[in-house]
């Protein structure tokens, strides 16, 4: 027995009962004070999206967490000094903080394919993770997506399971490291299959064979796990009609035993409370499955009480909680956390200048650059002479938290408009998705601290520019060129799904939501419940972005559109009317990376890592008999 194990032992030997089960609970912050973490053990708390200490500063989750855990290390007759690791969802950066430097989401880095950047992109999260006090990000997501429907899809790094596999160990590598003082624990999630629910249907049903999941699915867990991944999140979706939280084939068979995990098992938020008709018969169920740590807000008493309850009575075995419990220790153990400071004592703590640093700007922006891909670029109209008079326009073009997306300081994102430029668009059912305002995203002003939008990015390399969001200033006599930033709005999660015709309605909110009209740790209004639109059509779904584009060239001006998005959309109308066409996903807060490519400083380079539609009622994947997308897979432009 080697000695992190010996501890586990000896430990576990200390244990009362309340003290295991706490150990596998883990509320959400605004539903357990430091004194609770104390009274009930508690293993582990967490932010959800949006939910935040203070004012959002370093310095306020620092203060957050420090108490926290010297809660959990004040050992008496009745406790044991176990040190709570705290976890966030960090996914493009340590974007919950205001401040934070904002990668391109994930959609983005695979067209860059570039493994290497990506293990420098997770060592600067992990930093900026470690500098706020913080030890665990639910990340990276190694869905692969099938289809582009799914609201999750910019979640996803590829169709193709292989750039997936090839990115997870470096992204592993990069958060974990040695386990040092600016390293952080992993989370690959989410086990798995999340990408190929039916209709893209986020938490919905994958109707798919063992084989398909082994060949696909599968393979970028094994090579995390092989990588020492620590925890891994289990899937809020359903395999053949099963619920991934209860199945016991997935997470015990596969996981564990054939994929040789030895790390815990979270459940994502919530996610056991579908299980069954009985909140005790989901805990139970979920637990005998082989789920090891418990995502829970408001209802994590209740929780205790059934899984004591339970093992007392021997539904759940002891050898069960036991092996659980270990499995938590374990990964403390590993990261060396019994032997860490305080999270106030930290070497990261104390060094301000770190969080959001020049460095790791330059880092993001590298990736802006590497990940833009061309679809079009008539009469070699890119890269732009910085001599020339330009246009600015669109609603993405001067908006960072726009070009950032979801999970970015608020679960949904948010509008980082000026304020002469915001509330321009008009709002109709949801249903009809067209014209659509930006719904669910706060209109607060400020809320991305640091960064530049696009338009910013180009002001600062070209003397000769004027910005008109809706293109109406667009004069032939002023400008020789017009640059359009059109595109999708932040969403997350089953809000960013596209519905087709009767599955539009039945949207499920599982973030645990305390009332009829806010998501849960922010205020921010639901105005609607229902997905981001019914098709992939971005004329129809994004009017305004047309109309743009069609204004100004109907004055004989020509444009280089540029396109914010999280997924492929139907775009031929918007590509008939540019002379170029530049996807740049959702880049993040370094949009000066877009203006180092297009004026030429650097040269583009991304290629589709998905198959781009012609029509919504499309879903090529590459493979795929009699294969014939708009775009193949690994299309992208370069400059001659």
């Amino acid at each position: 027995m080697d000695s992190i194990e010996k501890k586990i032992s000896e430990l576990l030997k200390k244990m009362t009962l309340d003290q295991k089960v706490g150990q596998i609970t883990q509320p959400e912050r605004q539903f357990v004070t430091p004194q609770e973490v104390k009274e009930y053990h508690i293993g582990s708390v967490l932010s959800g999206g949006g939910s935040v200490p203070g004012d959002n500063t370093p310095a306020d989750w620092i203060k957050m967490n420090d108490e926290y855990w010297a809660a959990s290390m004040e050992a008496d007759d009745n406790h044991l000094a176990i040190p709570l690791i705290y976890g966030v969802d960090a996914i493009h950066g340590n974007t919950n903080v205001k401040g934070a430097v904002v990668f391109p989401h994930n959609i983005g880095l695979g067209a860059a394919h570039d493994p290497d950047l990506i293990e420098r992109i997770a060592a600067v999260t992990a930093r900026e993770i470690a500098a706020t006090g913080v030890e665990w990000t639910f990340a990276p997501t190694v869905a692969v997506a099938r289809n582009s429907h799914w609201g999750r899809t910019y979640e996803s790094y590829s169709e193709d399971p292989r750039i997936v596999s090839e990115y997870a160990p470096r992204f592993v590598k990069g958060l974990q490291g040695d386990f040092g003082e600016e390293k952080v624990v992993a989370c690959v999630k989410h086990f798995v299959g999340d990408g190929a629910t039916t209709h893209g249907i986020d938490q919905g049903d994958m109707n798919i064979s063992d084989e398909e999941l082994r060949r696909i699915h599968i393979p970028p867990y094994r090579a995390a796990v092989k990588a020492g991944v620590l925890t891994v999140m289990v899937s809020l979706s359903s395999w053949n009609m099963e619920k991934c939280h209860g199945h016991k084939y997935l997470i015990t068979d596969i996981l564990k035993k054939e994929l040789g995990f030895d790390g815990f098992v979270i459940s994502d938020w919530d996610g056991i409370d579908y299980l069954a008709d009985s909140y005790e018969e989901s805990a139970v169920m979920s637990l005998n499955a082989g789920m090891d740590m418990f995502m829970i807000t408001g209802r994590w008493k209740e929780f205790i009480e059934y899984i004591k309850k339970n093992v007392k009575s021997g539904r759940i075995p002891m050898e069960r909680l036991d092996d659980a419990v270990k499995r938590i220790l374990r990964v403390k153990f590993k990261f060396g956390l019994f032997d860490k400071p305080r999270p106030a004592e930290r070497k990261l703590s104390l060094q301000n200048s770190i969080f959001g640093s020049l460095e790791h700007r330059e880092v993001a922006r590298e990736a802006v650059r590497k990940s833009l891909v061309m679809l079009k670029n008539d009469d070699d109209i890119l890269p732009l002479n910085k001599n020339a008079r330009i246009l600015v326009a669109g609603k993405n073009a001067h908006n960072r938290g726009h070009q950032c997306g979801g999970f970015t300081v608020a679960w949904q994102g948010v509008n980082d408009n000026d304020p002469e430029i915001s509330g321009s668009y008009t709002e109709t059912d949801t249903e009809s998705a067209s014209p659509r305002k930006n719904l669910n995203i706060s209109e607060t002003n400020s809320l991305i601290l640091g960064g530049t939008s696009i338009w910013e990015g180009i002001n600062r390399v070209v003397p000769n520019t004027d910005l008109s969001i809706d293109g109406s200033a667009a004069d032939p006599d002023k400008h020789d060129v017009a640059i359009v930033v059109i595109g999708e709005t932040p969403y997350a999660e089953m809000l960013g799904d596209i519905r087709v015709g009767g599955l539009a309605k039945g949207l499920n909110i599982s973030k645990g939501s305390t009332s009829e009209d806010t998501l849960p740790g922010e205020d921010i209004p639901i105005m609607k419940k229902g997905p981001y639109g019914t098709h992939l059509y971005l004329h129809e779904l994004h009017p305004e972005d047309i109309a743009t584009i069609k204004s100004i060239t109907s004055k004989g001006i020509p444009v280089v559109t540029i396109m914010i998005c999280g997924r492929p959309l139907v775009v031929n109308q918007e590509l008939e009317q540019s002379k170029a066409f530049v996807v740049a996903w959702f880049p993040g807060s370094e949009g000066q990376g877009v203006a180092d490519v297009i004026f030429g400083d650097y040269p583009i380079q991304g290629k589709l890592s998905f198959s781009w539609p012609r029509y919504d009622d499309e879903n090529w994947n590459l493979g795929d008999k009699d294969y014939n997308p708009l775009f193949p897979y690994g299309f992208g432009l370069e400059y001659k």
